[in-house]
């Protein structure tokens, strides 16, 4: 493994090449046969009259006569997509595409991808309750901060079916996944874990709320953003609390000693490091990663350059190092979680998508990992895991029956059998795809 390894550039040109082939990489398929002219009487016109009647006098029945109940849209207005930046809705197109692919082959869901040349938090807000009734969940994608706090916030409050945004809830979800693993590896504990978080951007402060609720010692957490630690002494955070709430939280429930300083401060006696940050390879120094505590754990999670190139993070004396690239060990990718979470979801027919459910499934990630033998090059599974997905969404699933937020109630077997059935039926689908 190189220890400044750069993007493959055959990859690119490969890609570019298979997507014009292609011309994009999803579509959409008929389920029923259309084999005659009676066919299509029933399938539309006049029959599909009769769905619509029945839907108009009982709502709930849409889930049982149409898609809605497999359908999530993955909305973006492309202001913030990973690796880069505000490219803008037709330029994120690709990978909105590419996300509802994760979601059919990995979770057997139906996803649209939906760019939105509107920018501002009332603009997507509006968009996205205005075609909300036709789907069963809303996955939310590569939106700036702290607008996407705001956006998730209220869009979770006003709509019925569940908002997810996956660069907070997803990432931070493999990441607290990864992070006991790697603790398991190390024999440390969470409760008396020094945890550093460079970064508070979506990723980690998302990661910071599943951290508390999972008894992470938050006098000792030490959160660090472009100008420095995070403590009630921030005043410019502070100033602009009303925009920043979030931030500002951290900074009050955080760093009880009132530690001052920038990254090497706080790396300085650190057990944990967890970076979404600016892409490196220098944003991590290595003088610094040398100063923490032994194991050290490290991740590194910039793309498409981590914050610090793995060798060089092992080479400062880190044991175990994680990255967002498939390409090293260890990756930190929101893949591994958000299609079987949705199937969870969907089958159940939750309205919303909580804190105890992300745990659920960052619990679940990690002891399917276990099971299939850790190592500090193997802290979590591969993202194309089926077991992963499917124990996911049978985990997700049964926690929102438990927490009375299912309209639907179904025991963990039978999730666990209709979540790998639907995925295995998915995966039949894109293997007869014509384009290789």
């Amino acid at each position: 493994m190189s220890a400044n390894k750069q993007p493959d550039r055959d990859i690119n040109s490969r890609s570019l090449e298979r997507h014009k082939a292609c011309g994009g990489k999803i579509q959409i398929a008929a389920k029923g046969r259309i084999a005659s002219h009676e066919d299509l009487l029933i399938w539309y016109t006049p029959g599909v009259a009769e769905p619509s009647r029945v839907i108009a006098v009982e709502p709930e029945t849409v889930f049982d006569y149409t898609n809605k109940g497999n359908t999530v849209a993955v909305v973006s207005d492309g202001s913030r997509v990973l690796g880069l930046g505000n490219i803008g809705p037709e330029a994120a197109l690709p990978v909105m595409e590419g996300k509802a692919l994760l979601f059919k082959h990995f979770g057997g869901v139906d996803a649209v991808p939906i760019c939105l040349d509107v920018h501002d938090e009332d603009g997507i807000v509006a968009a996205v309750k205005a075609i909300a009734p036709s789907f069963g969940g809303i996955n939310l994608e590569d939106i700036s901060t702290p607008k996407c706090f705001r956006i998730l916030e209220r869009l979770r409050r006003e709509l019925s079916i569940p908002v997810w945004h996956d660069d907070q809830q997803g990432t931070a979800t493999v990441a607290l996944a990864g992070l006991l693993n790697a603790l398991e590896i190390v024999g440390k504990d969470i409760a008396t874990t020094r945890i550093v978080l460079v970064g508070i951007g979506a990723a980690n402060m998302a990661l910071f709320r599943l951290l508390k609720a999972k008894g992470a010692d938050l006098d000792g957490l030490i959160a660090v953003d472009s100008k420095g630690i995070l403590s009630g002494k921030r005043h410019d955070i502070e100033d602009r609390q009303v925009d920043m709430r979030e931030k500002w939280q951290v900074c009050c429930e955080t760093n009880g000693t009132g530690l001052e300083g920038g990254i090497t401060e706080a790396l300085r006696g650190a057990d944990v490091c967890i970076a979404f940050s600016a892409p490196g390879p220098d944003t991590l120094p290595a003088a610094a990663i040398a100063t923490m505590a032994q194991d050290a754990i490290v991740f590194a999670c910039a793309n498409p350059v981590p914050e610090i190139w793995p060798d060089a993070a092992k080479e400062a004396g880190a044991r175990i190092v994680a990255t967002g690239r498939g390409d090293f060990p260890n990756q930190v990718n929101n893949s591994l979680v958000f299609p079987g979470l949705f199937r969870g979801v969907l089958d159940v027919r939750a309205g919303t998508i909580t804190e105890d459910m992300q745990i659920a499934a960052a619990v679940t990630l990690s002891e399917v990992a276990r099971r299939k033998g850790l190592s500090e090059q193997a802290i979590l599974c591969s993202t194309d895991d089926l077991d992963a997905a499917v124990e996911i969404a049978a985990a997700v699933g049964s926690e929102a029956v438990r927490a009375g937020i299912a309209r639907r109630a179904r025991d963990f077997q039978s999730l666990k059998d209709s979540a790998l059935e639907r995925i295995q039926a998915a995966r039949r689908l894109n293997a007869l795809a014509a384009v290789e």
